[in-house]
């Protein structure tokens, strides 16, 4: 196949194959000898017929001067936020500094649309949770993690003191400085760990 299916060209532009259907009959679409579509002229064509630009330019040549609407120019963060998310489909975006068509903004918020459904849709699945909330759960358990580990050398010490007399043929061991020992490996080990998670973040 020469070019691309309807399929193919729909995902491209950011259309449903139906609409790619009726542009194929209406005569928006370039094909090649085997009826794949031309993308490249294609777009051209689909282009020059559907920029509002472009028509309102051939109906106002009889028009005088100061009849014609000022066009207010696109803010830049809108072009380079319309590259972004073509780019990130794959697609062709405007070059930087360069002038963008009217084809590539209407994609662009096609595709944006289709994340933002998908977006909704996962939350009523259930796949997404807030961010806000999953922070404070995490935060919430990390303490509790910490707490207990803080406490376990005052629970365990005379019972690993006692053992380890008996390991040691009946020698006495004390517990308060068996909590001692535990309780400082015990907080170096918690402060590795933090110095982990700050790194990550």
């Amino acid at each position: 196949m020469q070019g691309l299916s309807e399929r193919q060209y729909a995902v491209r532009v950011g259309l449903s194959r139906g609409a790619i259907q009726k542009a194929k009959v209406a005569g928006l679409l370039v094909l090649h000898a085997d009826g794949s579509i031309d993308a490249a002229a294609s777009d051209a064509r689909r282009a020059e017929t559907t920029d509002p630009s472009k028509s309102r330019a051939k109906e106002s040549v009889a028009a005088p001067a100061a009849a014609k609407p000022k066009l207010k120019p696109v803010p830049e963060a809108a072009v380079t936020a319309v590259g972004e998310t073509l780019r990130e489909q794959g697609l062709a975006a405007p070059a930087a500094g360069g002038g963008m068509t009217f084809l590539q903004a209407k994609t662009a918020n096609e595709v944006l649309k289709t994340q933002e459904r998908r977006i909704r849709l996962q939350k009523l699945k259930g796949e997404l949770v807030d961010k806000a909330r999953a922070e404070a759960l995490m935060f919430r358990l990390a303490r509790e993690e910490r707490d207990a580990w803080v406490n376990w050398p005052a629970r365990v010490a005379a019972l690993m003191a006692s053992e380890l007399g008996a390991a040691l043929g009946g020698e006495t061991v004390e517990a308060a400085l068996m909590q001692e020992v535990l309780e400082a490996h015990v907080r170096a080990q918690l402060d590795s760990l933090a110095e982990i998670r700050t790194g990550v973040g």
